[in-house]
């Protein structure tokens, strides 16, 4: 077999073995769908350096509609998404890192009761909240409007009034505003996804053909 043949043997296995890959990470992945494929690779080569840290990660697949917890590559914990939205495609692939977790509500200590603090719970993590992110992307959590009709139409109406007023700036000034990722998920859903966040916790967009 000549050097050349040999070559192309390789290059032919790495190709099968990164589609494999590929679909075994994320099942709902066609063969025939290039697009897929290539935002599919670029997320694993993402994910691979966060893997080999200790600290967890979050993958937000808007392809799946699921939010995955994970630790070293593992799956700790799932997350289904109800709808989302994003902004645009623009500057989301990269990984991106929670500049603060969301605020907890801690319950008051009554002056006349046990001065002992009770500790945090599931329970006092918010459904709604709004968090930036380094490189800029701003990530918002909101419960749907069958559980919380007015968090979600105050929600609605600053996503649409902020967006008009990013799109005016941009036209003035000719400066892109910065993505905004919009998530709807379930009171306790949301309330599990705040008590798993941390400070500077890294997340990766798993993105669906624009």
């Amino acid at each position: 077999m000549s050097r050349c043949a040999f070559a192309l043997l390789l290059l032919s296995f790495a190709a099968t073995s990164s589609i494999a890959a590929e679909q075994e990470a994320f099942p709902d992945l066609r063969p025939d769908d290039r697009a897929g494929l290539t935002e599919a690779a670029r997320v694993l080569q993402e994910e691979i350096k966060l893997a080999g840290r200790p600290q967890t990660y979050l993958l937000v697949d808007l392809v799946s509609g699921t939010i995955h917890i994970k630790g070293r590559g593992i799956d700790l914990h799932r997350i289904p998404i109800e709808h989302w939205w994003l902004s645009t495609h623009d500057g989301t692939a990269a990984t991106f890192r929670l500049v603060h977790r969301p605020p907890v509500a801690r319950r008051k200590i009554q002056p006349t009761g046990n001065a002992e603090q009770e500790p945090v719970s599931l329970t006092d993590m918010p459904t709604t909240y709004t968090l930036p992110c380094t490189p800029s992307l701003f990530l918002e959590v909101v419960p749907p409007a069958r559980e919380h009709l007015w968090l979600w139409t105050l929600s609605s109406g600053r996503l649409w009034w902020g967006q008009l007023t990013a799109w005016g700036t941009q036209w003035i000034a000719g400066q892109a505003p910065p993505p905004h990722l919009r998530l709807i998920l379930s009171a306790d859903h949301a309330q599990s996804l705040a008590w798993s966040m941390v400070d500077g916790m890294p997340f990766i967009l798993r993105r669906p053909a624009s």
